[in-house]
């Protein structure tokens, strides 16, 4: 059975009162976890609310019961491993070991040049991810004390203190595509991979490259495989024309439904079409969809989406 949960981009409009709503329909509509990106600002003018992705997910960790929650991703480029690790290690007691650290390498140059974060060119941004994964990695799973001296981190018998309540801390997921850098870094630290928009053919390719890593780390197995994907739905053929419609005015809703279609990397469709398609999406491997949800407003739509969708799962 693969897993549903949804994604939101905190960067894009979000307050703490549509994030009240969000986590509360999460959990009472049956979805399986909540995740949200990590971002100052969006990648172009005008600027929106953007809630601050920690503090948010502290809410979360105190207010649901059985959602697992997370970034999609917290960025190295910006947050500090150490400290990420120590928040993290929080929310995860807090919640009683729901919460799912993803991290990423950054990539989104407006945010970093606003706020004064160097993200340098993609080798550095590389290079840094995998020290700040060594760096979480460390803190969270070793009984002893970390030193650690790298480029960018540096540690001197550093140690969280409490010990996370699970074994090892919270679960780490690395997200992206890259067969030659990413996924070694996934089979080496992560307990979870989220790929990005991939059709089923893609993400099973994929699977296979990261399988033959994980036999080189002796890690068989031991990585969840998850992918977040975009969603156009409608609860009726009428009303998802007309949702394409909105989408793209003055253009034809059924041969943006046919192009959507054809390029196969996003949940289109009505209910008996979307099952079909996530059903697909299990067999190339997946275990979990994060689903975009844009309009942090249409608790009806996602209420129509929960209720025509999950249940057949």
């Amino acid at each position: 059975m693969v897993e549903i949960s949804l994604q939101i981009e905190g960067q894009a409009g979000l307050t703490w009162p549509r994030w009240k709503q969000m986590v509360a329909a999460t959990e009472g509509l049956g979805f399986a976890g909540l995740f949200r990106s990590d971002h100052f600002t969006g990648g172009a003018p005008p600027d929106q609310d953007s809630l601050e992705a920690v503090i948010s997910l502290a809410y979360a960790a105190d207010h649901t019961k059985a959602i697992h929650f997370g970034t999609l991703v917290s960025p190295l480029s910006f947050r500090h491993p150490a400290l990420l690790a120590r928040q993290a290690a929080g929310l995860d007691d807090l919640s009683g070991g729901r919460m799912v650290l993803g991290l990423g390498a950054g990539w989104q140059e407006r945010e970093h040049t606003l706020f004064g974060f160097p993200l340098g060119d993609i080798s550095t941004r590389m290079a840094r991810f995998e020290e700040g994964l060594q760096v979480v990695t460390q803190l969270l799973r070793s009984g002893e004390p970390v030193t650690y001296r790298g480029q960018f981190f540096q540690l001197e018998g550093a140690e969280l203190l409490p010990r996370p309540t699970r074994p090892g801390g919270p679960t780490i997921l690395i997200g992206g595509n890259g067969p030659r850098r990413t996924l070694p870094l996934v089979a080496r630290y992560a307990d979870i991979w989220n790929a990005l928009f991939l059709t089923p053919a893609q993400f099973s390719e994929l699977g296979g490259v990261l399988d033959e890593h994980l036999r080189q780390e002796g890690r068989e197995g031991r990585v969840k495989r998850t992918m977040m994907i975009g969603l156009q739905f409608g609860r009726t053929m009428p009303e998802l024309e007309q949702y394409l419609y909105r989408r793209r005015p003055g253009g034809d809703a059924r041969q943006e439904l046919e192009r959507l279609l054809e390029r196969g990397n996003v949940l289109v469709g009505t209910p008996d079409m979307v099952v079909e398609q996530i059903k697909r999406y299990g067999e190339a491997g997946v275990e979990e969809l994060m689903v975009q949800w844009f309009d942090l407003e249409d608790l009806e739509g996602l209420r129509g989406f929960a209720e025509s969708i999950l249940p057949r799962l």
